[in-house]
């Protein structure tokens, strides 16, 4: 007959005591939201430019960086009325299956302009396989407000050299 290992006995039931004191930590999810790490990869962006136009240029290169083929990408050409990006196209049909992707970040990666970006949304929960469909509408981020603030004139600060006094002879005794 065998004896147990009154140490290893022991140093089980310190972890369980050390616990059964320990406060639980909660979370109270929907209104109070757990930080992510700076690394995460999560719901996907199309970025736009300063002057709010796309940065994507429908080059393609991130579906065919796509190890799961769930980035769709159909260019179409653009003209000088008719802008959206500044190169000669621009993606008129731009989707991503979330069901296949593995948010890998291949295709941020991958990207020339820095368009596509994962970024830190996590709550990405479906009741449908169309839902999960992610199209361009819903991708590219809202243009940037314009800045509609007035500048305020600028005070007049006065002569700056007022308080120092003048040399004598051009050269400082």
């Amino acid at each position: 007959m065998a004896f147990p290992d009154i140490g290893a006995l022991f140093k089980g039931m310190s972890v369980t005591l050390r616990e059964m004191v320990t406060p639980p930590v909660t979370i109270q999810y929907p209104e109070v939201k757990k930080p992510v790490a700076p690394r995460f990869r999560g719901r996907h962006e199309l970025k736009r430019h300063d002057n709010g136009l796309e940065k994507c240029i429908g080059c393609s290169l991130c579906a065919a960086a796509c190890p799961a083929d769930a980035i769709y990408v159909e260019p179409a050409e653009q003209t000088d009325a008719n802008r959206f990006s500044p190169g000669e196209r621009y993606a008129k049909r731009y989707e991503i299956n979330l069901i296949r992707c593995i948010f890998c970040g291949f295709c941020e990666e991958a990207c020339p302009t820095g368009a596509i970006v994962l970024e830190h949304d996590y709550e990405l929960s479906y009741y449908n396989r169309r839902d999960a469909i992610i199209t361009k509408d819903k991708l590219l981020v809202p243009p940037p407000a314009p800045n509609r603030s007035t500048p305020r004139p600028m005070k007049d600060p006065g002569n700056l050299y007022a308080a120092i006094p003048p040399v004598k002879g051009g050269v400082e005794a």
